[in-house]
């Protein structure tokens, strides 16, 4: 019941969205509508070369960063934690509960994310929620299999995830242009299962040589370490990005001030 309530929201969401230009109206020139052929539903390597040329704009490239370093904590979840959960003796119950405590508590994050883009600096705020997030799925080892812990730190990583994933969509939309909202997104998809493909084999392999608890701790340690050069890059994008407003302003500045004295000199040869 409630999989054909959501099928038919989004079946209504599709209705109201506005067509892409190959389905849309005629043109203006009087040319008709562009006309859809199978083979623009085929790859092309020059598809493939186009979207991977977006990294070298610095908001997708960081934003695709702090997106990897965030699925991390999900591929975490799905692999070594459930396996450390079970062996600590918890029912499968209550691990189906701690799963669902972090998605619910995603769901609320998420309505916190339009104020989260106006409170600041938002790449800032990507990469703080992205460190807490790591710690709180590193430190599961070090909350003693206690539940009411282990809800807690679900809860507030659920939350975390919850506002950052959306401001890491917002960034990424306004950093390209509306024709490559399409490439950004498979870019951003294949980052995400670029982790999800990499991540679990190597916290096995962890766990495996060094334990499982063990490897909560090493695998995040790394992860935190990746995040320091993020931060300097935030850091340093948020000076320049001071720098230019400052210089804009007083470049206004500059030109009030030549405007007012033109318009006194003006104003003096009238009389």
């Amino acid at each position: 019941m409630l999989g054909a309530a959501w099928g038919a929201v989004l079946t209504i969401a599709l209705l109201r969205t506005p067509e892409g230009e190959i389905f849309g109206p005629g043109r203006r020139d009087g040319r008709g509508r562009a006309r859809f052929r199978a083979r623009d539903a085929l790859p092309r390597a020059s598809d493939y070369i186009s979207s991977t040329m977006l990294i070298a704009i610095p908001a997708i490239a960081l934003s695709m960063a702090i997106m990897s370093m965030r699925n991390t904590t999900y591929s975490i979840q799905t692999s070594v934690y459930v396996v450390y959960l079970d062996g600590i003796g918890l029912a499968g119950a209550m691990i189906g509960i701690l799963f669902a405590t972090v998605e619910i508590a995603s769901g609320f994050g998420s309505l916190f994310a339009g104020r989260a883009m106006r409170l600041g600096d938002p790449q800032r705020t990507m990469l703080s929620g992205t460190v807490l997030s790591i710690l709180l799925i590193a430190m599961t080892p070090l909350l003693g299999g206690i539940l009411a812990l282990l809800l807690l730190a679900q809860a507030l990583r659920g939350w975390l995830e919850g506002v950052i994933q959306p401001v890491i969509l917002s960034v990424q939309a306004r950093a390209v242009g509306r024709h490559q909202q399409g490439a950004v997104v498979g870019l951003r998809q294949t980052g995400q299962r670029l982790t999800s493909i990499l991540i679990p084999p190597l916290m096995g392999g962890i766990a495996d040589h060094w334990g499982a608890s063990e490897s909560f701790v090493i695998l995040g340690g790394l992860m935190l370490l990746l995040c320091v050069p993020l931060a300097l890059i935030t850091r340093r994008a948020a000076r320049l990005a001071a720098a230019d407003r400052s210089l804009q302003k007083h470049s206004d500045q500059d030109l009030d001030i030549g405007s007012g004295a033109v318009d006194g000199m003006t104003a003096d040869r009238a009389e």
